[in-house]
């Protein structure tokens, strides 16, 4: 998500040795390998669709099996108050690096991404947009994935995180405000002792893509993504394009909504976009992050807006 500074620290602070504890004591088998197989990079799911070890993403939320071994975490994600989406433990080995890279896919378009480290070394490194920083076990942070970021581990110990993604709540962003209001150094930070957190059912993800995108969605994208452009006169261009686009779309929309009747004509409408943006020569103006329009345009917008089932979107769901 877009947070409009790259790094945010939460007035929080979680026992890191609990934490460690947990973590220590699931099975080795609970590591599952990176799904893009970066090297020295796995992962222990503990939200995750209908609740399988997977590394899926959309659908509806639930709890893992290794998250049911973990009472602390479960507390962690009770204090910080929010609808949680897929979340994880995530490891970095000795050496392994997360390349830089930003996120720009309609997930993230939403997503909030949390890092509490359980196990960490000097050597391990967070960089987001210019600014560097080595979070400490305990500590909560949050990062701009809209910017370019990457995570290094040059330490001799492996790194695991506790990384949490989720589209808010009342309290999270309540916190978050009151981070960005005060800044890291003069936050009082609370800290949140295991068995100090009242139990509450959590609350998970139930809907994360839409069977057909609406209009006003399909509007506040493409707004979203012009706003961040140079006013030329290609991006006049591309705009006006864009604009048909969504006129087309909201006439679909009125006529079909999300009936599978309408599904041939909205997927004809992003064929005949595409092809004109190619023309237009979208690929040439970029955002402020260095991410070509139209690829940012085709992963918030075109591959989620009417998606079959070999879209690859669809697939992960």
């Amino acid at each position: 998500m877009k947070l409009g500074m790259p790094l945010v620290k939460l007035a929080r602070q979680y026992c890191a040795e609990t934490l460690a504890a947990e973590v220590a004591a699931l099975p080795a088998a609970a590591w599952l390998p990176h799904p893009g197989r970066l090297p020295g990079n796995d992962a222990v799911p503990l939200i995750t669709p209908a609740g399988q070890v997977s590394n899926g993403f959309s659908g509806p939320m639930a709890p893992t099996e290794a998250l049911r071994q973990c009472p602390y975490i479960t507390e962690i994600l009770a204090d910080l108050g929010a609808v949680w989406g897929r979340s994880r433990l995530m490891g970095l080995a000795p050496g392994a690096v997360v390349p830089e890279h930003v996120d720009v896919g309609y997930y993230w378009r939403t997503h909030i991404r949390i890092h509490i480290p359980v196990i960490t070394n000097p050597g391990v490194a967070f960089s987001c947009d210019r600014e560097t920083v080595h979070m400490a076990p305990g500590e909560c942070w949050l990062f701009d994935s809209f910017c370019l970021h990457n995570v290094r581990n040059d330490g001799d110990q492996k790194r695991v995180h506790l990384v949490l993604d989720t589209v808010g709540g009342e309290k999270l962003w309540g916190l978050i405000a009151e981070a960005k209001n005060m800044g890291r150094d003069a936050q009082p930070v609370q800290r949140i002792a295991p068995g100090s957190v009242a139990p509450v059912p959590l609350a998970y993800e139930q809907v994360n893509l839409p069977a057909v995108m609406s209009v006003w969605e399909v509007r506040c994208h493409i707004d979203f993504l012009l706003a961040q452009c140079a006013d030329t006169d290609a991006r006049g261009a591309i705009a006006a394009r864009l604009e048909q686009f969504a006129n087309a779309w909201g006439a679909l929309w009125a006529q079909y909504g999300t009936a599978a009747a309408g599904l041939p004509a909205y997927r004809r409408l992003i064929g005949d976009v595409q092809r004109d943006l190619q023309r237009l020569e979208a690929q040439r103006m970029l955002l402020p992050n260095n991410v070509p329009f139209d690829r940012a345009l085709a992963e918030l917008v075109f591959m989620v807006a009417a998606p079959d089932a070999a879209s690859p979107v669809a697939a992960a769901a």
